[in-house]
């Protein structure tokens, strides 16, 4: 549900405060009115929500002294990475700071005995990849944008390779985080594994900014495969494309992605990427392994998808090849976007049991179609996450409505088949009320008091994660 902002609620930046930030970060601390409006939108549907002005960290020691005024005199403070949340993430709801950590982009350690990478938050993931390639490494979560660590780690990210290698959850090892009140902590430590004590790490994972700014990360990595091979598989039906993607997963092929575009998407990807795919219900397929290990899991998903009236598949088996086509892949969102010009997207990232997963598609469709709101749907349909995008003219606010409307239905469902109202975009703005009829209200009570304390006054990113008051 959409939470309106009062803007008058904003509180201003005392002219102490001021004098102190500009004292600290010099002209890396900007009131200017075009930064200001460029870290107050992200990629959600929500109006732009500016700041009342813009830090530019470069270190944890910055950072500290910044929250130490901040909280001291109680301005809002928003971590701020790439800017490509959908869920509101970055906006300023209540003024303040937007702490831009972009430039806290220093690749500091690659370890590749241990297969571990340590980096600033600001480092994208890309990035990184370039960096320990040629060590014969890569990190494997993949959300589609060329979002930073940090970030990836505030929303407990995903993507296309999660059903295979894991989320950040599975792939964070370490952090530095730096509290409301200064306090720089640094949790967990490069072994694989640990007993000691409660899992302050895993708790900072996805806790959207509102516990910590994340500054550091330390990462596994994994081996580059010795074989990769990439195919797609077009369907009659969203249907029998589903049902592919369940058998391959209940048969315990181990395949790196496996990834859903309907009609919609594919159409707006040949558009925006010159391709030739048949526009139809479609799987993009990725195998990792050995020679050997890759055309055995091939063949099998082959025949799982011939037996559900799949197309014979399509190879693409060379880098160039491959990267064309999950570029395209990743720029579905973008895409689509562009075959309504001016549009937005209210996007849906439910995520349910793998048994539920057609049904739960099933009727998302039957309702957009009878609602008749143009939409495309892309998903991680491996592990049961897919994505429904429902492009709305911004201005017209009955579209809006009927957007939210669908959204509400298809979360519910979702949480009704025992599934999520997000597998990895985060709660934000948009979707507090669905964390509470998730969770229940004792747990989301249990998780305020947590915030309470490790944030008394309220100014790591507030208005965000709960619906409940923390003032």
């Amino acid at each position: 549900m959409l939470h309106p902002v009062d803007s008058a609620s904003c509180p201003s930046i005392p002219e102490t405060a001021l004098a102190s930030l500009r004292a600290l970060l010099g002209d890396r601390f900007s009131t200017a009115p075009g930064i200001r409006e460029h870290h107050g939108r992200d990629e959600s549907p929500f109006p732009l929500t500016a700041p009342d002005a813009v830090a530019l960290a470069r270190s944890a020691e910055e950072i500290s002294a910044l929250m130490k005024i901040a909280n001291a005199h109680r301005i809002p403070v928003i971590p701020y990475g790439a800017g490509s949340s959908v869920e509101g993430q970055i906006l300023a709801v209540r003024g303040g700071i937007s702490l831009d950590l972009s430039q806290m982009d220093r690749i500091v350690q690659v370890n590749a005995d241990d297969m571990t990478a340590t980096v600033q938050a600001g480092v994208r993931r890309l990035a990184l990849n370039e960096a320990v390639r040629h060590a014969g490494l890569f990190f494997p979560v993949d959300p589609g944008a060329d979002a930073t660590l940090g970030g990836m780690c505030a929303t407990r990210a995903s993507g296309t390779n999660a059903v295979r290698y894991g989320t950040m959850r599975e792939n964070v090892l370490a952090l530095t985080v730096v509290l409301a009140d200064g306090r720089v902590l640094r949790l967990g430590t490069r072994a694989r594994k640990s007993s000691a004590g409660y899992d302050l790490t895993r708790l900072m994972l996805g806790s959207e900014g509102t516990l910590g700014v994340i500054t550091e990360v330390t990462l596994r990595l994994h081996p580059l495969p010795t074989a990769v091979s990439a195919a797609v598989c077009a369907f009659p039906t969203v249907q029998q494309a589903v049902r592919t993607a369940i058998e391959i997963m209940q048969s315990g092929i181990p395949i790196a992605r496996c990834e859903l575009l309907d009609t919609n998407a594919v159409r707006a990807v040949n558009r925006h990427d010159q391709l030739q795919l048949r526009e139809a219900p479609m799987l993009l397929m990725e195998f990792h392994g050995s020679d050997t290990a890759v055309q055995e899991q091939a063949q099998m998903v082959e025949e799982l998808a011939e037996d559900n009236n799949g197309e014979r598949f399509e190879w693409a088996t060379t880098p160039e090849t491959r990267s064309r086509l999950w570029t395209a892949r990743h720029h579905a969102y973008l895409a689509a976007l562009q075959t309504r010009p001016g549009c937005r997207s209210v996007t849906t990232d439910a995520c349910v049991p793998i048994s539920e997963l057609a049904c739960n598609i099933d009727h998302a469709v039957a309702d957009a179609e009878a609602a008749g709101i143009p939409y495309f749907i892309v998903g991680h349909v491996g592990d049961g996450n897919f994505h429904m995008g429902y492009l709305i003219d911004p201005s017209l606010e009955n579209e809006r409505a009927v957007a939210e409307q669908l959204n509400r239905e298809l979360v519910r469902r979702a949480i009704a088949s025992g599934g999520t109202c997000t597998g990895e975009h985060g709660i934000g703005l948009h979707k507090m009320d669905f964390l509470i009829e998730e969770a229940g209200l004792d747990p989301v009570q249990v998780m305020a008091s947590i915030k309470r304390v490790m944030d008394p006054n309220n100014v790591l990113n507030p208005g965000k994660i709960f619906a409940l008051a923390l003032d």
